[in-house]
């Protein structure tokens, strides 16, 4: 019999905010993201094997890790100061 089992990594963008960088000190924006690491079977993904937060500046790149509880303040912060993924689309008037 043969099987086919590997790992998958993925990113989800959880939110998008607005700060001051700890490493270049600009006011940019800051994209919340969730790294998680899936293991599979016949390229399926089954169960996930680990998960981490990362916060990324949208001007020089730099990556800090952050951890789920300040992910998750990330989008109450967000919600009310109203910016970020909550925001609804916004059409062209005429």
């Amino acid at each position: 019999m043969f099987l086919l089992f590997g790992t998958r990594a993925a990113q989800t963008l959880i939110n998008v905010v607005a700060f001051v960088c700890n490493v270049c000190g600009v006011h940019a924006e800051q994209r919340v993201i969730k790294r998680s690491t899936k293991l599979t079977l016949f390229f399926i993904p089954l169960i996930t094997m680990g998960s981490s937060y990362v916060n990324e500046c949208t001007n020089c790149g730099a990556v800090t890790r952050i951890t789920g509880a300040q992910a998750r303040h990330s989008l109450g912060w967000s919600a009310q100061r109203g910016t970020g993924a909550e925001d609804p689309p916004r059409g062209t008037g005429a």
